[in-house]
């Protein structure tokens, strides 16, 4: 990107008139929403990390909870509350919050 300080905005285009370089507007916005997923400790997850869960979860409709120390292995990253998508052995498919794993 141009970092010239004579930028001007056409529509939704921004353009350089020193270099004549050309770049959308509304795409720099939607690279500024997507946020980073972080586990308890702070360190970014990616899809494909391995997690272990910190404490134990209830798990509705189960009769005994996640326990804190169980392994997650291939998570995948997904948009909403429960941010993590995963296959937990003795479970199956659930969803869980970031704020209670850390990365393995």
């Amino acid at each position: 990107m141009c970092q010239s300080i004579y930028t001007y905005e056409d529509r939704l285009v921004l353009t350089c008139p020193e270099c004549a370089h050309s770049w959308s507007a509304v795409q720099d916005d939607d690279e500024e929403k997507s946020a980073v997923i972080k586990d308890a400790n702070g360190n970014p997850l990616q899809d494909g990390d391995d997690v272990i869960v910190i404490k134990d979860l209830k798990v509705k409709g189960a009769s005994k909870p996640v326990k804190g120390g169980t392994k997650v292995r291939n998570i995948r990253l997904v948009e909403g509350d429960h941010d993590i998508s995963c296959k937990i052995d003795g479970f199956g498919a659930m969803g869980l919050k970031s704020q209670f794993v850390r990365k393995a």
